[in-house]
């Protein structure tokens, strides 16, 4: 584990070049991997599975599952391309630079944007809905909201949009502009695994069978320490059922920041990973149900006690409110969470890099000129690390000053 460490931190500053700078096109990325000392080798980590990955370097299954949960973190379950380099690159930041929180809750990250945003002339707008993107002459020259209301853009005006890429291309532009061709690749994107979140109002902070230490943890992985476990649980995902044993991440929040709840008090997220979006069966035997209004609840009461059962004896006794989103709710809260999904699309080899999330939206150009995707789904990826932004802003900065 130690080379594994020392690898990822003599190669951090490239990596962070790679995160923060557009991607590379293939021709160059491969005569790059060819050049380089062990190349090859990097490449071929690239493409290993989680389970082999782990298996070549580690021999105790547990620190395989140590290491290789961080991969489910993305949806890539043990047995999917690129999960080994997925969960070392993950494992390593983790570990390099820390679990990051916002003090009174993520929230108040783009409420500090916004507020920059403003003090620098800028206007923010919620609640308004995009509509259509107006494109005239081949370019395009506003914005069109659901009320009926035109936004300009002028002349040397650009758009830059951080909706998941399906929205823009499908929706705000449209067939007539991009063409059937884009917009029929674009269809057949995949979204990735869905999710199921559950917000908790606790009388006390949760305990841990783990021990204090899991206790005073931003983040708890609740699973099994085996491969077995989780290529299991994404197989039941993925034929659509409701998997026996998910993994649920689940987050301490008002242990790391006590600003989030009374004293004595305490608030908890838990990530259920891997749900399907669409119900055919029930791997737990208990629900028997086929929609997302009517298992949700009984669903997040199986899975709390289980948890409580299992990993946290006081947790079920502690809940003074429980809050539900399935990935239903998520998708209606926010469109761009397309199926319950939270990274705009999965990570595969094949929507990374530069073909994120398609080859011929990879540098965050839209096929009309003055249009940019600034979100998730370019390069680097998901995440808080607002690499797509300042990347798509790289690019605008590029094309305005051309």
């Amino acid at each position: 584990m130690a080379g594994l460490a020392g690898e990822f931190v003599a190669n951090k500053a490239s990596i962070a070049a790679w995160m923060n700078s557009p991607p590379q096109s293939l021709l160059i990325e491969t005569q790059q991997t060819v050049r380089a000392p062990n190349g090859m080798d990097a490449y071929r980590t690239s493409l290993q599975s989680l389970r082999s990955w782990a298996n070549e370097h580690f021999e105790c299954e547990e620190t395989r599952i140590f290491i290789g949960a961080w991969a489910a973190h993305v949806g890539l379950g043990p047995d999917d391309v690129g999960g080994g380099h997925m969960a070392l690159l993950f494992a390593s930041l983790i570990q390099d630079v820390g679990s990051r929180a916002v003090k009174g809750g993520m929230h108040h990250l783009p409420l500090a944007l916004s507020a920059y945003l403003r003090s620098r002339g800028g206007e923010v707008r919620t609640g308004a809905h995009v509509s259509n993107i107006t494109v005239r002459g081949g370019r395009a020259v506003g914005v069109r909201l659901e009320s009926g209301e035109d936004i300009e853009v002028g002349n040397a005006g650009v758009i830059a949009c951080n909706a998941d890429p399906y929205q823009l291309i499908v929706d705000f532009l449209g067939e007539d502009i991009v063409g059937a061709d884009l917009v029929a690749k674009m269809q057949r994107y995949e979204w990735g695994d869905s999710y199921m979140t559950m917000y908790c109002a606790l009388d006390a902070p949760v305990t841990y069978k783990a021990g204090p230490q899991a206790q005073a943890s931003p983040y708890v992985h609740a699973c099994d320490p085996s491969l077995a476990y989780f290529a299991s649980l994404y197989a039941e995902c993925r034929s659509g059922q409701l998997p026996a044993f998910p993994f649920v991440l689940m987050c301490n929040d008002s242990v790391i920041d006590p600003s989030r709840a009374p004293a004595g008090k305490a608030v908890m997220k838990m990530i259920v990973h891997n749900v399907p979006y669409e119900i055919r069966g029930d791997a737990t035997g208990k629900i028997g149900r086929r929609d997302w209004e009517s298992v949700k609840e009984p669903y997040a009461d199986y899975l709390i006690d289980f948890l409580t059962e299992t990993y946290a004896p006081s947790l079920k006794g502690s809940i003074l409110k429980r809050v539900v989103h399935s990935p239903l709710d998520m998708e209606r809260r926010m469109m761009s969470a397309v199926r319950g999904t939270a990274t705009h699309g999965a990570f595969l080899p094949y929507q990374s890099g530069a073909q994120r999330p398609l080859p011929e939206l990879a540098h965050y150009r839209a096929p009309v000129p003055n249009v940019y995707l600034c979100g998730s789904g370019s390069h680097p990826g998901g995440g808080i690390s607002m690499a797509p932004g300042h990347n798509a802003a790289k690019t605008i900065l590029s094309d305005l000053s051309a």
